[in-house]
């Protein structure tokens, strides 16, 4: 059979780091390819020079069994590959349908033809059933919508080679899958896809075939039938891995945070948490779980000092501080592992060291008196680094030098090495493998066994049952019901969607 797309001993290297070690990898016309690996395993490495953002130090690429160079994006998009990226570049300000023809309008005369490109937008959408409103703005539209736009963009330009990459790590269960619906219809029309993920019962359920890379060496490629996520998990780290994390009963003591009554609105100003009280006491983690856009992430930002609070009190420690903003929270022991470790986590362009130092730069641990002592913030960050098993760079390598789940440990490494008494981890696994997951998980246990209070947001159904002693259900901004871990997928699932409130106003 001839393929749609081979790379034959692809090595990529920076300076000493080898990235790609003599990759092979194929995709035939009308097949889902899942690649898989570790965090700086090397597969954005691969899907980067394969879209010509990185040139190749050896090897050959063949389209449809044809030798080819690629030196650009420009040229990717003419050999029929797209590409979409994790973090979407899409313009914001501009409607749907201008961002999809962006750079190929159409014209009449010459001005833009804009009912030419709606129709157009409109002809895609029917053909692969990714229903899009082509007047919306991209900003005003969720995630998963402009998740459509960027895989719309790329069929717009004619691309029968599609590369996904960590294309479930910001949607929910159900715009997942969606996704999976327009994935098997792109097949169908024999668009071959190429599919990067850390969820390996999502590769199970879509993908044909799976390749492993292991420390940028290609390791294996099997078909999914037959696999389980244990005998892929372990082609990718190399050992057996623990995919649910074993823990002895908590042993709750003091309440170390209060919560009580609390109102908060979103960046519109309207109302996002109403009236929500929890309390969390050392030594135990409690889950907040719902539908993603119910108010959780508005709950985590007010509790950590990001956003202001409109009604409620927040206590840490029995001192009130619902007005203290982000530095008071810090002081009186409240750490964060922020959802969006872009936005809120990191300093991309500081170094390792000193992004490890953000939050206790200011103490005699890292500096004297009024200088910082960069000896000391070097040691440190190689100690942590060390720890956290944060590949890909040193303390003096740039944040953004990364790949994204090297990125999640650094912020989580740094919120925990402070010994906080309150820790509030937001998605903290989001676009980690399962190698780091199973640590990260440990080490959230461990910091529990220790004492400190966990206040767990994550859409991930098995990690909140998992990790959690207690879950807490959130709908509409409310707390709408507290459950056990052993709750079953349904009954949460009904509580999740206002199900159990429904019932209550019924009764």
């Amino acid at each position: 059979m001839e393929y749609a797309l081979e790379l034959r001993g692809i090595t990529k290297r920076f300076g000493p780091i080898v990235a790609n070690d003599a990759v092979d990898f194929d995709l035939k016309p009308g097949e889902v390819h899942a690649l898989l690996g570790e965090n700086g395993a090397g597969k954005s490495t691969l899907m980067s020079v394969l879209y010509g953002l990185y040139t190749p130090d050896e090897g050959e690429i063949r389209v449809d069994g044809r030798p080819v160079t690629i030196n650009s994006p420009l040229e990717a998009i003419d050999l029929g590959i797209g590409m979409v990226h994790q973090h979407f570049m899409l313009v914001p300000v501009m409607t749907v349908a201008e961002n999809i023809v962006l750079a190929q309008e159409p014209t009449k005369g010459a001005l833009l033809d804009v009912d030419a490109s709606k129709a157009r937008v409109r002809e895609l959408s029917e053909r692969y059933g990714l229903a899009v409103n082509p007047d919306a703005r991209v900003e005003d539209i969720t995630v998963g919508m402009q998740q459509r736009v960027e895989i719309l963009r790329a069929l717009y330009r004619g691309a029968r080679i599609l590369v996904l990459d960590e294309p479930t790590a910001v949607l929910t269960a159900q715009e997942a899958n969606d996704l999976f619906r327009v994935l098997e219809a792109l097949k169908a029309d024999g668009t071959g896809i190429v599919f990067i993920s850390h969820k390996l019962n999502e590769v199970l359920e879509i993908a044909d075939r799976v390749t492993v890379l292991r420390r940028g060496k290609r390791i294996d490629t099997v078909p999914t039938q037959g696999a389980t996520e244990e005998s892929l998990a372990r082609l990718m780290v190399g050992r057996e891995v623990l995919l649910r994390v074993e823990k002895p009963p908590a042993q709750p003591k003091e309440a170390v945070l209060e919560v009580t009554d609390l109102e908060v609105s979103d960046d519109r100003g309207l109302p996002a948490v109403r009236g929500a009280s929890l309390t969390i006491r050392a030594g135990e983690i409690v889950a907040l779980a719902g539908v993603d856009g119910n108010g959780q992430s508005e709950l985590v930002e007010a509790v950590t000092g990001l956003r202001p609070v409109q009604a409620g009190t927040i206590r840490v420690g029995g001192t009130d501080l619902t007005d203290s903003g982000a530095r008071g929270m810090v002081r009186h022991g409240v750490s964060h592992i922020a959802e969006d470790r872009h936005r809120r986590g990191l300093v991309l362009n500081f170094t390792l060291a000193e992004n490890l130092a953000l939050r206790e730069y200011n103490t005699p641990k890292l500096s004297n008196g009024w200088l910082l002592s960069l000896k000391r913030m070097r040691d440190r960050a190689r100690g942590l680094i060390r720890e956290y098993d944060v590949r890909g760079g040193g303390p003096s390598s740039l944040a953004l030098s990364l790949s994204g789940g090297n990125q999640q440990k650094v912020v989580i490494a740094r919120e925990i090495a402070c010994n906080p008494r309150v820790l509030v981890a937001a998605q903290p696994t989001r676009g980690l493998d399962v190698g780091a997951i199973e640590f990260v998980h440990r080490r959230l246990v461990s910091e529990r066994d220790a004492g400190r209070g966990i206040l767990l947001m994550s859409l991930e159904f098995e990690e909140v049952r998992s990790l959690a002693d207690r879950i807490l259900v959130i709908y509409e901004g409310e707390i709408v019901g507290e459950f056990p871990p052993d709750v079953s997928e349904e009954e949460l699932g009904i509580a999740m969607t206002g199900g159990g409130r429904q019932r209550e106003a019924a009764a």
